[in-house]
Order: structure tokens, then sequence, then C-alpha cells
């Protein structure tokens, strides 16, 4: 139901005990107030965000270890899930991009961002929850940096620091004096742009996500509470559309989380195999 608990009673009402309109959600629910600090409270501290963080941090770690914690050669119900998840993270993912002995090698990284990712997408559609991790640039960038770490230091193990560097800068095959003009948009668009771009990418659709559901719950709780007559009957017509985008959004958050894992395996292929 995500959004539609917590939006209901402050739109039920205004500071005058009133109908108050209907109230949008604004950027301001994504940069809550800290509500507890150490110090100064200038760089240790803790928001609403920052504890969904948390919850889902700790409830994928304790789902995770309930499933494999009696590892067995017949599996029960809890180990062939993590096992049909890990097998399509293998097969659909790393070996669309990497050689056999590469994928099992990057499987771990790669599982541990796809999963991850999910957990922290799928907050967004969880009630009293009802926000993504990922839509402030904070934790996408994190995760994109790491992406980008692992492509730098699989070329060089695979070339050589000198060799990766020049493949990637100076493409084979174009007329040397063209070097002046390739090598910084090669140095812009592989070193640069590719991690912002994975960034962009999930914090975007994580924020769209957010502020799509989050207006479709406000304006069945205003539909419900403060609209008169026939309106109220249009109250059914956006729940059930705020439904329907409820489950787009579960499908949005794992397919995010699928994007940037194949991204960073390709990534990571590349480096490897240079041009």
């Amino acid at each position: 139901m995500s959004s539609f608990v917590s939006a209901l009673v402050p739109l039920a009402s205004s500071e005058d005990g009133e109908g108050g309109g209907m109230h949008m959600p604004t950027i301001d629910e994504l940069f809550p107030q800290p509500f507890w600090t150490i110090g100064d409270g200038t760089f240790w501290s803790l928001n609403r965000l920052g504890l969904v963080r948390i919850i889902a941090t700790l409830a994928l770690v304790v789902l995770i270890y309930l499933g494999a914690r009696r590892a067995r050669l017949v599996p029960g119900r809890g180990q062939s899930t993590f096992e049909l998840l890990i097998g399509f993270v293998h097969k659909q993912i790393c070996e669309a991009a990497l050689s056999p002995a590469a994928a099992r090698k990057y499987l771990p990284y790669i599982a541990t961002l796809f999963v991850g990712i999910f957990a922290l997408n799928i907050t967004g559609v969880i009630p009293f929850l009802d926000v993504s991790s990922n839509s402030v640039v904070a934790v996408p960038l994190i995760l994109a940096l790491c992406t980008w770490i692992a492509f730098v230091v699989a070329g060089i193990k695979a070339h050589g620091f000198g060799h990766f560097i020049a493949d990637n800068l100076f493409p084979k095959g174009a007329p040397k004096v063209m070097y002046i003009i390739l090598a910084p948009i090669e140095f812009l668009s592989t070193f640069i742009l590719r991690p912002v771009t994975l960034t962009v990418r999930l914090m975007a659709n994580m924020i769209a996500g957010h502020f799509l559901l989050a207006a479709f719950f406000a304006m069945t709780s205003y539909l419900f509470v403060e609209a008169s007559g026939a309106l109220k009957a249009m109250g059914v017509v956006s729940f059930i559309a705020a439904f329907a985008f409820t489950l787009f959004e579960i499908f949005v958050a794992a397919l995010q989380a699928y994007i940037f894992s194949l991204l960073s395996t390709v990534y990571i292929g590349l480096a490897r195999e240079g041009h």
C-alpha cells in the first residue's frame, strides 16, 4: 500500500483541523531532518532515509543467513530460492558479458550488486518505509564508484597500467593526428561518464517512482477524505491506479538492479578484453 498510510494523516487535515486541500509530495521528503546526531551533527547523523537503509541491509543479511546457514546437497525451500537467484545472476548477467572463468570470478561482486540494489529499491513500496535509498545520490554514486574501481582494476590486471590506459584513450586504427581530439573524448566517456550515467540512471528512476506513487496515493487520500459527492468515487479509480503503479514499481526495482549489474559486468568485460 506504500505511501497511503503515511500520506493519509497529513492530507486529511490542515493545521486548523479542517481540510487543507491536496498536499503533493515535494523534494524535501528525500532530505528529512536528522533525528539522531553525534557532536555537532555535521557528519555523524541519522535521518529517516538512513534508517531505511539500515533496515533494508539488516533484512537482506538476515534473509541470506537464514537461507544459507544449513546448505544441503538436497536444498530446502529457502536454499532453492537463493540458488535460483544466484543461478540467474550467473547465467543471465555474468556469462552474458564475461568468459566462463571470469563469470565465476566476478559472480560474488555482481550478485552482491544485484541483491543489494534490489533490497534498497524495494523499500520504496513497503508500507511505513515508503522510500528507496537510491532516491538520493549518495548510494547510487558509491555503487557506481565501486564498479568504476572494479573496471579499472580488471583492466590493469589484464593488460598492465600503460596498455590499459592506451587502449582506452587511443583507439587503434584511428589516425594519430586525431588522438588530440579523441583522447579527451575517450577519457571523458570511459572514465567520467560511465560512473555518472550509472548513478543518474538508478537515482532518476527511483525518484520518479517515489513521486509517482506518492502523488497517486495523495490524490486517493484527498478524494476519499475531503472531496464531496461524485468526486469521492474517483478515489476508487486513483486507488486502483496507485495499486497498479505499485506493482509496476516492484518491476522497476528489479529491472534497475538488473540493468546496473549487467552494465557493471559489461564494463568489466570491456576492461579485460581491451579494444
